[in-house]
């Protein structure tokens, strides 16, 4: 609920922003501001959407957790767009998603949240489990053979 009436108030509030700084610096100023953080915000997608791709192939190339690569090209596309919509307030926003201790700590609060399931084996525990080998008919056919008759799809 209060997550929606603050999306909702976003808008107005880089309004009210927007006309009263816009009445301290004036007309020119404040247009160069918007101008000069939209074509920084449009860099800053760019730039992280290319990290964020080497990372991902950097990441699974040396079979590590690609996890942090991508959480920081995320912050980076984040920022970079909050820079790009107009307002004083997304600006801010944006500039502070760029700092690496505010990263962290939005990190942190977001995996203390997650749900982190790990399987058994991972863990070097034997996991027990029924199998069944199912090869087909016809060697040249790639298919699975029919369903059992009492199979059900939930």
């Amino acid at each position: 609920m209060w997550v929606i009436a603050g999306l909702m108030a976003w808008p107005l509030v880089e309004i009210a922003l927007i006309v009263w700084i816009g009445g301290k610096i004036g007309v020119w100023a404040t247009l160069a501001w918007v101008l000069l953080t939209g074509g920084l915000g449009v860099m800053l997608m760019r730039l992280a959407a290319l990290r964020g791709a080497v990372r991902l192939r950097e990441g699974l190339t040396a079979m590590r957790s690609p996890g942090p690569g991508i959480a920081a090209g995320m912050f980076g596309l984040l920022a970079g767009w909050l820079l790009f919509l107009p307002g004083f307030l997304g600006d801010v926003a944006g500039l502070l998603l760029l700092l690496p201790p505010v990263q962290a700590m939005i990190s942190q609060a977001i995996l203390s949240r997650a749900i982190i399931v790990t399987q058994g084996a991972a863990r070097g525990e034997t996991v027990d489990g029924d199998w069944q080998e199912v090869r087909p008919a016809d060697p040249d056919r790639r298919s699975l053979p029919p369903r059992p008759s009492g199979w059900t799809q939930d």
